[in-house]
């Protein structure tokens, strides 16, 4: 050993488990090292600790590792500048909702490290002081709901730990947080379904399967309801109860009536008309509101509140030429 490096627990890493806290920290340690280092080489406030000690403002962690062992597991902290493309819906101290445009990522993937909008949400809040990753030690900012990246909307982030754990547990719990989305459909619909599936993701292909309620896979359940319908189009208020994989698009696709534009699960002779009638190349899905329902807690004040975002330009012309004409 070469001596001991002290970590001060701040806002952002109180309130939770001390091996979760550690995993965060050395994110590139295998969990053995973590394990073994809390039993023997981990103190809290001077003094040995159980893996599940939830870790409180102020605590201090004494960790005996080498620096240069420590160098290699501790987390990256990049900070990659992104050109912003996202609108602000709404923000406050807590949490922000962005509008996502056409074509851009929710997250990074293999093939795009850089401008996805996480990436650019943060250099937001960098900017305004809102978050500074040199000081943090293991927090960054993210997203609770992600959106495929031709589908446009609102997604929503939480700026501090507290909030971020408050908004993934108001997410899992479904009635907390209601998304919907708008789309236009391919056939008449007059009236509200109510689908229920399980699914099954193929990764290789990204694409799911569906199977009836009661077999294998994930429950997916969405509610759809129409609110015009002209010349063999309708206009979907689209509700989410589960959030899945391409749920919406998989869903409208098996009740019938094909999200336009859709390439994957869509109708290829609707397709080959919209692209033409509208330059239309993918599908048309927009997440444009999140109604809360909080009870109690840090985002108590949030009750009642709903979040919405504007149509983009596109989704309107296409709404325009088909819903729009002269009594």
């Amino acid at each position: 050993m070469d001596g001991m490096i002290n970590i001060e627990i701040g806002k952002n890493e109180q309130d939770q488990r001390l091996d979760k806290f550690l995993r965060k920290y050395m994110e590139n340690a295998p969990l053995s090292f973590i394990y073994k280092a809390i039993r023997k080489d981990v103190k809290v406030n001077g003094k040995r600790a159980r893996e599940d000690t939830v870790l409180k403002l102020g605590d201090t962690v004494s960790l005996y590792v080498r620096k240069e062992t420590l160098a290699a597991f501790e987390k990256k902290r990049k900070i990659s500048h992104a050109r912003r493309q996202f609108h602000i819906a709404y923000e406050d101290e807590n949490i922000i909702a962005v509008e996502k445009p056409y074509g851009l990522l929710t997250h990074g993937d293999k093939h795009e490290k850089k401008n996805h909008l996480a990436n650019q949400v943060i250099d937001y809040l960098i900017e305004k002081d809102d978050y500074n990753p040199r000081l943090e030690k293991t927090f960054t900012p993210a997203p609770v709901n992600r959106l495929d990246r031709n589908t446009t909307g609102l997604v929503l982030f939480g700026k501090n730990a507290a909030s971020l754990r408050e908004l993934n547990r108001m997410i899992q719990e479904k009635d907390k947080i209601r998304k919907f989305y708008l789309t236009i459909v391919s056939g008449t619909v007059r009236e509200e379904l109510h689908l229920v599936d399980h699914m099954v993701k193929d990764s290789d292909k990204n694409r799911i399967t569906l199977t009836p309620e009661g077999g294998e896979g994930r429950v997916m359940e969405t509610i759809a309801r129409p609110v015009e319908t002209r010349g063999g189009y309708t206009l979907m208020e689209v509700e989410i109860i589960t959030g899945r994989t391409h749920q919406i698009r998989a869903h409208m696709a098996k009740a019938g009536c094909p999200v336009i534009g859709d390439v994957k699960y869509g109708d290829p002779r609707v397709n080959r008309r919209v692209r033409q009638q509208f330059g239309l190349n993918a599908q048309l899905l927009h997440a444009y509101c999140l109604r809360f329902a909080v009870s109690g807690g840090p985002l108590a004040y949030l009750d009642g509140r709903e979040i919405r975002a504007e149509l983009p330009e596109d989704f309107k012309r296409i709404k325009s030429a088909i819903f729009e004409h002269d009594e």
